[in-house]
């Protein structure tokens, strides 16, 4: 599957996701989410744990307007198309989706997963979608390394050693 089959509206991946699950009664979803700004193991690592969780991984990335209203005004410095066309060519990934909302409600309203794979910056308490989680039978699952990176720690160390080369 090329990378750009695997980029997808978030409706037209509730479809095909329903239509695979009627292929494959118990296929087992994973859904991921973050802004992926800038790429790094820490974003690896979190993808691949949660991958072995299920049998297929979505990964949902907020629109460059939603990574605005959570990071501030010069965020994100990769564009949707871009950081969706980077998850969607890492091995782990099945689908990539994006959503606008400063939740993932709609999305787990619309994907279903079986799975809702979050990162250690979180536990199963604290989750903001816990609750519709809960609802819809969604297992928590807490995924990845401890969160000793971040992409906005690599956009401070890159601003220091520009700082320190002028």
């Amino acid at each position: 599957m090329s990378v750009a089959t695997r980029v997808w509206a978030r409706d037209a991946l509730a479809a095909e996701l329903a239509a695979l699950r009627a292929r494959q009664p118990g296929l087992r979803v994973v859904l991921a989410n973050g802004c992926f700004d800038l790429l790094h193991v820490g974003h690896v690592r979190y993808l691949e744990d949660a991958r072995s969780r299920g049998d297929l991984l979505v990964v949902a990335l907020n629109t460059d307007e939603s990574v605005r209203a959570l990071k501030g005004p010069a965020r994100p410095l990769t564009p949707l198309v871009e950081r969706a066309e980077l998850v969607a060519a890492l091995r782990c990934v099945g689908f990539v989706t994006s959503f606008a909302e400063r939740d993932l409600e709609a999305t787990l309203r619309a994907l279903r997963p079986s799975v809702h794979a979050k990162g250690t910056d979180y536990t199963a308490q604290n989750v903001p979608e816990a609750a519709v989680d809960r609802e819809l039978g969604i297992e928590i699952a807490i995924c990845g390394d401890a969160k000793e990176r971040s992409s906005s720690a690599l956009i401070e160390r890159a601003r220091a050693a520009a700082r320190e080369q002028a």
